[in-house]
């Protein structure tokens, strides 16, 4: 079970968001190359970055910060947030970043996912955020009338290399990660997935941990680790032990 670290950035600040809601922002740090080190120095295998300015706009915006913590972090970095097109794709991948999330451009435009998957294999990720049951886009900001797994289902068989499952209603919330929808998901594709919002305690992580014989083989922890519910170390030697 990996653990990823999220920063997300929004005016070159790391930041966190209630819900994805943009006007619910707490910053903790205006230095996310700074927050990177710290997280790879307490174990960190990988770091989960989203452009929250990229999300809102539909393309790339913190390529510098995203740049700079990719060169310094020495841990693959994937990357998500206004990624729309294939040259943005690979505009990523030349800045040095390992994987790619396609949100808002997969749901939007299926066909991305084919191609992308087909030029940088095992390297484009999907990430499938709910709310409502019902895949958000945009930044979260709107949501569209589809069924998730039957979506998840198309980009599995298109090459998506795994989805990024999160639970919009629990993210940044801390009150605890939904995890009999995500064993439910998860059970019902044929790809990895990797759990996100909502992972508050160390009762979460191990909850989240046992979902392993169902696909899910990775987490991503945001605000608990901002807000100090959780310290990384301790997730990672209790996955460990």
């Amino acid at each position: 079970m990996k653990i990823l670290p999220a920063i997300d950035l929004l005016e070159g600040k790391c930041v966190r968001l209630q819900k994805g809601d943009y006007k619910k922002v707490t910053v903790y740090s205006d230095d996310p190359v700074q927050i990177a080190r710290k997280w790879v120095e307490l174990g960190a295998e990988g770091l989960h970055l989203v452009d929250l300015d990229g999300a809102k706009a539909g393309k790339p915006v913190n390529t510098k910060i995203i740049k700079a913590i990719s060169d310094k972090a020495g841990v693959p970095v994937e990357i998500g947030g206004g990624i729309r097109s294939v040259q943005a794709v690979q505009d990523y991948f030349d800045l040095g970043v390992y994987h790619v999330i396609l949100g808002t451009a997969a749901i939007e435009q299926p066909d991305l996912v084919l191609a992308a998957a087909d030029l940088f294999p095992d390297r484009i990720l999907v990430g499938m955020d709910v709310k409502d049951g019902k895949p958000a886009t945009k930044g979260w900001i709107e949501t569209v009338v589809a069924d998730p797994l039957e979506m998840a289902e198309k980009f599995a068989a298109m090459g998506a290399a795994r989805i990024i499952y999160t639970d919009i209603s629990r993210d940044g919330m801390l009150k605890g990660a939904n995890v009999e929808e995500l064993q439910d998901f998860a059970s019902r594709i044929d790809i990895p997935v990797t759990a996100s919002g909502g992972v508050t305690s160390i009762d979460d992580v191990v909850a989240i941990a046992k979902l392993e014989r169902y696909g899910v083989d990775s987490m991503i922890i945001g605000k608990a680790l901002y807000d100090g519910y959780l310290k990384l170390d301790d997730v990672i030697s209790t996955i460990n032990g």
